[in-house]
């Protein structure tokens, strides 16, 4: 009887009735049916500390892809808590009930390795006295922790890659496929990128596992997790060892923040195991902990400086060289990074920072980023249809618009101002990089009105954002596209497996990404999607940083009338592709009229592109800055109409949003009906 040993890394997980024992819980026993049911049912994560705000985030990531099935890789150093996570992860998932089964790929012997994963039959080899089914099937119905993946041997690698794919395994000595209904959580402390480089890791097997990846900070760096981790592992071995009188002094308190950590959590737990041991009084001091060789600061460890040890450095460097507003100055430079490394995106901005996306909001308007909050006004009535204007109070409306949409046009023309005038409006426009900022915007009224596609209001209606659909342009799906080089070997969607597609993350190609997918057999876990600024795609596309785009009108057009890209697969048959026009529902109540106005005037924008293309595309090419060839493609493809949604648009945009929550990329399940507009 061979036995697999795995990190205990289940001190941080609290909740009582959790915990196996000491021998239980740090091997698994290969071959012994008995064994293996006492872990599947009664192992289980309940909770973690999470008070580093880095904690707080992850907690978070996790939170949202829980409940969906997708392949996850739990990348971070030794003793950060993989194992921990991935408990954490089976806990708050839909296979909660299922067993949780845990192996360690680096104790596997080659020749034992394909057995121990996948069983074997009776006779299959010597010592195979009986039939014995594998770690996969032990996890059926349950998720199956594949710790320390990148140590699995090369050979086995390949057969990992088929039952992954295929959802099947087939014992040593067999060659009856057995189904398998398992999610896979891999984890590794080894960087898979450089193992696939130097081909001791497969790179369409680091593709399969990379779908949902979940990096762990070091110890080093969330320091406000070590006071609560200390208190736990303090009471933890206090009641272990029959010392309940027993405290941390605040010279030890110090000592453990100031200290690298290159153990982590579980050097952290061996600290304290071996300072209640040893302690000769009831307070722990800073020699009890015995960590005089680790160094007396995080920041002694050159090669991974914490983000504290980094700003006071720079504070230093500040107040030595006598600058003023030095934080007015750190303020700024963090909220106007995280703004630009999130593409515009507020909400994912805010996450980034710890903040809450209010919070974040407001510190963009001190900066003039963005304009400052406006609320309507509680005293401001309903405006009557029937009210002249002279008595109707002067209001600004704000629209926002995406520099190639159908408000872009409508902007271009000039007659909704003047409608919107006369009806006690005065029209402001801002413009925005894409849809997900567009409804930003609405959720934080900045705006009140914007036209976007089918995936960004999905996104903003599961984050709590009140819109309303006012209407929508009748279906235009060849104005969205997969492209490719010309070059490229790729003939068809089904090639796009374990390559790179570069998207922008929440728009509208998002869900033709997904479908066109679909419709050849694969989903998104099969490719490496990257999200990608519209403006920087094409030259990572041209320079063979990704392998295809997805991509929008009049964008498409643009780089498909080139020489050097060709369509690899279009909307057609797979997607609408509407177009959405949405308000914020304080505005839809307060003045159903101006709604009706901005709908009719959209429309005539829409026919106007459409029927005239040619020269609608000589006229805006200055505005676009594309070429009028490629607007005239586009304007052609354009529909128009802004016509109210009926049951068959809902039920398609319903489809959306369920696409979405499926796949675990929605907080949480939506009802489009709720949020349509009836106009009264």
């Amino acid at each position: 009887m061979s036995r697999t040993d795995f990190p205990d890394e289940g001190p941080a997980i609290r909740g009582p009735g959790i915990r196996a024992s000491d021998r239980e819980r740090r091997r698994i026993v290969s071959f012994d049916p008995e064994a293996r049911n006492r872990h599947q049912t009664t192992i289980r994560a309940t909770a973690m500390v999470v008070q580093d705000p880095a904690s707080q985030r992850l907690r978070d990531d996790l939170d949202r892809i829980a409940p969906c099935d997708a392949t996850i890789l739990v990348i971070g150093e030794t003793g950060t808590g993989k194992e921990l996570v991935s408990r954490y992860i089976h806990a708050n998932s839909l296979r909660h009930s299922g067993p949780f089964v845990a192996v360690n790929c680096g104790a596997f012997t080659d020749t034992l390795a394909e057995a121990e994963l996948f069983g074997f039959e009776k006779g299959a080899f010597t010592g195979a006295l009986k039939t014995q089914p594998g770690w996969f099937e032990a996890a059926h119905g349950g998720t199956l922790l594949l710790d320390e993946i990148g140590d699995l041997p090369l050979a086995l690698q390949v057969k990992l890659l088929r039952v992954l794919q295929e959802r099947e395994v087939v014992r040593v000595g067999s060659r009856k496929p057995i189904p398998v209904d398992v999610r896979v959580v891999a984890a590794t402390n080894v960087d898979l990128e450089a193992a696939v480089q130097a081909r001791r890791f497969r790179e369409d097997l680091y593709f399969r596992l990379n779908v949902a990846p979940v990096r762990l900070a070091p110890l080093r760096e969330r320091p406000a997790d070590i006071p609560p981790l200390a208190g736990y592992f303090l009471d933890l071995h206090k009641e272990r060892l029959g010392r309940p009188d027993l405290t941390l002094g605040a010279d030890a308190l110090r000592r453990l923040a100031l200290c690298p950590w290159p153990g982590n959590i579980r050097q952290l737990e061996n600290t304290l195991h071996n300072a209640v041991l040893l302690a000769p009084g009831p307070v722990i001091g800073a020699d009890d902990l015995r960590l005089h060789g680790q160094g007396p600061t995080r920041h002694a460890v050159p090669e991974a400086p914490d983000l504290e040890s980094a700003v006071k450095a720079l504070v230093g460097r500040a107040v030595a060289e006598g600058e003023a507003d030095i934080h007015e100055r750190i303020v700024r430079g963090a909220i106007r990074a995280a703004f630009d490394l999130a593409d515009g995106n507020q909400l994912r901005a805010a996450e980034s920072l710890g903040m809450s996306r209010n919070a974040f909001r407001t510190q963009l308007a001190h900066l003039g980023a963005i304009p400052p909050r406006r609320r309507p006004s509680p005293s401001l009535p309903p405006i009557p249809p029937s009210a002249p204007p002279s008595a109707r109070r002067l209001a600004e409306l704000s629209i926002g618009y995406q520099k190639y949409g159908t408000s872009s046009i409508l902007k271009s023309r000039g007659a909704v101002e003047r409608r919107l005038a006369a009806h006690g409006y005065r029209v402001t426009w801002t413009e925005f990089l894409s849809g997900p900022q567009l409804m930003d915007a609405l959720g934080s009224l900045q705006v009140e009105f914007v036209a976007t596609g089918e995936a960004p209001p999905v996104f903003a209606q599961a984050a709590g954002v009140p819109l309303v659909y006012v209407g929508h342009d009748p279906a235009a799906p060849s104005g969205e596209a997969l492209l490719v080089r010309r070059d490229s070997p790729l003939r068809g969607v089904g090639d796009l497996r374990g390559r790179t597609v570069a998207l922008h993350t929440g728009s509208n190609v998002h869900y033709f990404l997904l479908r066109a997918l679909q419709a050849h057999g694969l989903s998104l876990d099969d490719i490496r999607p990257v999200h990608t600024r519209p403006a920087d795609a094409l030259d990572a596309l041209l320079e063979g940083r990704v392998d295809a785009w997805a991509i929008w009108d009049p964008l498409l057009s643009s780089a498909q009338i080139r020489g050097d890209t060709r369509v690899l697969a279009d909307g057609n048959g797979l997607v609408p592709n509407h177009q959405f026009y949405l308000t914020s529902q304080s505005f839809a109540e307060r003045d159903p009229e101006a709604v009706a106005i901005l709908l009719d005037e959209l429309g005539k924008a829409g026919e106007y592109a459409a029927l005239h293309a040619a020269e609608a595309a000589r006229s805006m090419t200055a505005a676009f800055g594309i070429e009028a060839p490629a607007l005239e493609l586009a304007f052609s493809r354009l529909t128009y109409g802004a016509k109210p949604l009926d049951d068959r648009v809902v039920r398609r945009q319903q489809g959306v949003a369920d696409s979405f929550h499926a796949l675990g990329l929605l907080r949480s399940s939506i009802s489009v009906r709720e949020a349509v507009w009836t106009g009264t």
